[in-house]
């Protein structure tokens, strides 16, 4: 590596970038401390075990593992050893140079994630080597080893907080707590719609509507496996749980039975799928979409706008997250923290170790069909 790329490489980490919803997990499980840190950094940090790009494209082929040099830890610095960084659909968006907003190369991936204080500067207060921190809002080249930022980029956590869920508290929980209390006043009793429901987002969804006394119709795709689909999101919490198949009915409202007619939709995905939740919708309903993975384009009827008063609208996270909202960010997290701490939201993880990133990569691209949520450790 060049003199230059190293100095690149060394300034990627005290960079601060945005990031937005959505999602495969990455867990980076470090050595344990050795014995006898100090509470003050000598001046570096150990050299870091990365995932690297030095240019735009498919994540499988142009992400690499490399060791990255010390870094300073300056008076404000922590120091911090990773232990879990998700794989987010949006990770693999800006790997691919296709997300509106992405880092400089070559970058470090990821933008979220927990870790353990290693080492801290002479200014630094309120933060011990040992204590657990996310990253807030989530900050780019979390796929490290090591990571050193300023104080301001830390929150501290429960240490308590089950490591995979400290991860990834940030982007999907968060996205889905923030949806339902954003665009309509709802009140228990009253009944959203999603499609997409099986994702992290929609999984959390119908747990956080539940717990409000919310109603919750839920929209999957037709694939192998819905059936168990279907009952692993009623175990959740979900009301009713319909294929897109199911949905090819002129009057979709006759399915909902007792259930009130939803006042607000979640959409991340677009075309027919988005029209599905239109359906449902109850007069002078929202919708709100914050994803579109089918990548084709939400088509409204006329009718919709005029007779039905739908108000259509977006939510993407990075922009609330940027607005100056640290402490009601700090309160929400500890919030979701603490139900996952309870058990009360949780979403399914599958393991495998750090040297197979790619193989879990490649799970999180969808190349390997549909998979539970990738962690890999050391």
């Amino acid at each position: 590596m060049t003199t230059a790329r190293i100095v690149s490489l060394k300034a990627l980490v005290h960079g601060v970038s945005p990031w937005a919803p959505l999602s495969r997990v990455l867990l980076l499980r470090s050595r344990t401390l050795t014995s006898g840190v100090r509470a003050y950094s000598a001046a570096t940090s150990p050299p870091s075990k990365a995932i690297v790009y030095d240019q735009h494209g498919s994540p499988d082929v142009v992400t690499r593992v490399t060791e990255l040099p010390p870094v300073e830890i300056k008076d404000n610095d922590v120091c911090v050893r990773m232990l879990a960084a998700p794989i987010n659909p949006s990770d693999i968006n800006r790997i691919e140079g296709v997300y509106p907003v992405r880092p400089p190369m070559p970058a470090v991936g990821g933008y979220e994630g927990v870790g353990e204080v290693h080492a801290i500067g002479s200014a630094v207060k309120g933060l011990s080597p040992g204590d657990w921190v996310i990253p807030s809002p989530p900050s780019s080249g979390t796929w490290q080893t090591y990571v050193v930022k300023e104080q301001t980029v830390w929150q501290k956590i429960d240490k308590s907080t089950p490591m995979e869920y400290a991860a990834t508290v940030t982007v999907n929980p968060l996205t889905a707590l923030r949806m339902l209390e954003d665009f309509v006043a709802l009140k228990s009793g009253d009944t959203i719609v999603q499609n997409g429901a099986t994702s992290i987002v929609g999984q959390c969804v119908i747990q956080l509507a539940r717990l409000r006394g919310i109603h919750s119709i839920n929209i999957i795709r037709d694939r192998a496996g819905s059936d168990e689909a279907k009952e692993n999101l009623k175990q959740l919490g979900a009301d009713e749980v319909y294929t897109e198949s199911q949905l090819d009915v002129k009057n979709v409202r006759g399915l909902l039975g007792n259930i009130p007619e939803p006042v607000l939709g979640f959409n991340c995905i677009g075309g027919n799928a988005a029209s599905m939740i239109l359906k449902f919708l109850k007069q002078g309903g929202t919708m709100v979409t914050y994803g579109g993975m089918s990548k084709k384009p939400i088509t409204v009827s006329t009718s919709s706008f005029i007779f039905k008063e739908l108000t259509l609208t977006g939510f993407w996270l990075q922009r609330w997250m940027s607005s100056d909202k640290a402490a009601e960010r700090q309160r929400m997290l500890d919030y979701l923290l603490g139900l996952c701490c309870d058990g009360k939201l949780k979403y399914k993880l599958e393991v495998a170790p750090f040297d197979d990133f790619h193989a879990a990569l490649e799970k999180a691209m969808g190349k390997r069909g549909s998979q539970p949520k990738q962690v890999l450790k050391f």
